[in-house]
This record gives C-alpha cells, structure tokens and sequence, in this order.
C-alpha cells in the first residue's frame, strides 16, 4: 500500500511545469489586458487635461460641441448656437479634428431629387385609384377578380420610409 503512494506522486508530473504555468498566467493577463488600458486611460486624460477654448469635441453620449470654457473638474460645451451645457472632463470621448465633416447625417437629409433620381424610379403608394373605382359606379367581375389577387411588393426607397 505505501508502494503504491510513492509511485503516484513520481508521475503527478514536472513540478517546474506547473510552476512556470502559474507564472505565466498572471503574466499573459498583465500583457494583454491591464497595461494596454492603463496606457489608453493615460492618454484619455492627457487629452481632456489639455482641452482648451474652440476645439471640437464628441462627448460619450455621441454629442459633437465646441468647448466654451475649461474648468478643473468640467468643461463648458455649445452644443447649438447660443445653447451652453455643463460637462465632466470624463464625458469627452475624443477631440474632433478640424478636417472632419461637422455634420455626417446630412447625406442622408437631403432629397433624392439632388442625386438626379426623378420620380422616375419613385412608387405612389396612394389608393387613389381605388377611390376612383368606387366612385365610377360599378366593378364587374373582371375588376373584382383582378382586386381579390394578391399584387407584388412594391419597392419603397429608404428616404420614403419613416425614420423611428
């Protein structure tokens, strides 16, 4: 019986493995997970620290403004003309680069008309016609057989579909 003890704990296996192995994890965590945000928290605050008058900013919230006044704790921001909001340092996600369009969105503002799409390729999707048939009177069968058919989709542009 104690011969069979010294035999299992000769093949348990390299004790040095085991030891590297526990070093090593620790290690692998150290490398890829915590020095490579605490440099990217050091260079969040370099950057709000050095925040001044005039520069365009993006909040964390997806607010793009220009930075009015600088405190120790906050920044004074202009988010419109004449509108002046209260910030954290902390809520500054970056500082915005002078070459980069202020607005993005308004690509998809504008109307189709300005890309040369007519209401050429545009569907009414109105029931005039329907109310003109009910008007006229009568539908024969034809008309109401050709009505009880399921029609086909009808293709709807993304600029004519409410936005939510």
């Amino acid at each position: 019986m104690g011969s069979d003890i010294i035999l299992a704990a000769e093949s348990g296996g390299s004790g040095a493995f085991n030891l590297l192995l526990l070093l090593a994890v620790p290690l692998v965590f150290y490398f890829l997970l915590i020095r490579p945000q605490s440099r990217r928290r050091k260079q969040q605050m370099e950057m709000q620290n050095a925040m001044e008058p005039g520069a365009r900013v993006l909040t964390t919230s997806g607010m793009r403004a220009t930075v009015v006044e600088v405190d120790d704790d906050g920044i004074v921001l202009e988010i419109a003309d004449g509108v002046e909001v209260r910030f954290v340092k902390a809520a500054v996600m970056q500082v915005l680069k002078d070459d980069e369009p202020e607005d993005l969105d308004d690509e998809q503002d504008e109307p189709a008309e300005a890309d040369g799409d007519e209401d050429g390729d545009r569907v009414d999707l109105s029931k005039d016609d329907d109310v003109e048939d009910a008007e006229a009177g009568g539908a024969d069968e034809a008309d109401e057989a050709e009505e009880s058919k399921p029609k086909g989709r009808a293709k709807v542009k993304a600029s004519d579909k409410p936005s939510a």
